[in-house]
């Protein structure tokens, strides 16, 4: 009796324990949506936003000891961001420096795509080279690598061809499937919660998903830029958005 009675107190005991090993390493996991960043060594901080962040008041995240925000723009052939014009104008008269992104779609013509971002942004001053988003997250699935990558090519031949600099965003997946070695030559802003970011030299940084910054309800991604600010004034000034 007391024997069986040792057994079961020991297969409970491991049944728990596996339980609460399983589910702390399942928060670890699922909580690995940013790190700490110093202000020392990274002083330029930014953030990216779309309509989901709902209405933003830029003078106080501007307040915040933010310096610049990347603003969606378009996403595919046809789609527009529902506040990206609002979200422009504001920002710009807070006095941030502005950028304009695509969110690339896997499954859409490339030539339209850059069509559709042109359209919606080439009247607008900007500050930043054009930024095209590129990631498997909420994109069509079971598309070759191969299209994908004709499709993003000629998306980008398009916008060169327009006159346009361009900046490609993707997460450390994303740049090694779709980045590497086949579009080297733009400069990268990486998606990596590593301290730091050792995919390939970058130019922006997003480190976050649940940034808090004044001026927005909720969480935001927070960007740095790889330099000091004197670095970022001078890649400002030799980055413009169209070439001369």
């Amino acid at each position: 009796m007391n024997r069986a009675r040792l057994i079961i107190t020991f297969l409970t005991c491991t049944v728990i324990t596996g339980a609460v090993m399983g589910i702390y390493f399942f928060m670890q996991k699922a909580e690995v949506h940013g790190i700490r960043l110093s202000r020392e060594r990274y002083p330029v901080c930014g953030i990216d936003i779309s309509a989901h962040n709902g209405v933003i008041d830029f003078s106080r995240m501007r307040a915040d000891s933010i310096d610049f925000v990347i603003i969606k723009a378009t996403e595919g052939t046809s789609f527009k961001d529902s506040r990206f014009s609002d979200n422009y104008r504001k920002a710009r008269a807070s006095g941030l420096k502005v950028g304009a992104y695509h969110f690339f779609r896997f499954d859409t013509d490339g030539m339209m795509q850059a069509i559709n971002f042109i359209n919606s942004v080439s009247r607008l001053p900007l500050d930043f080279p054009l930024m095209i988003d590129i990631e498997e997250w909420n994109n069509a699935k079971g598309i070759s690598s191969e299209m994908i990558l004709s499709r993003l090519k000629t998306m980008l031949a398009h916008l060169e061809h327009s006159g346009y600099n361009i900046i490609l965003y993707s997460n450390k997946d994303g740049h090694k499937r779709f980045i590497r070695n086949a579009f080297d030559n733009f400069p990268l802003w990486i998606c990596s919660f590593t301290d730091p970011p050792t995919t390939s030299e970058w130019v922006f940084w997003q480190y976050s998903h649940r940034g808090n910054v004044d001026g927005i309800d909720g969480n935001v991604d927070i960007n740095t830029f790889n330099g000091n600010r004197q670095q970022w004034l001078f890649w400002l000034s030799n980055h413009p958005t169209k070439t001369q």
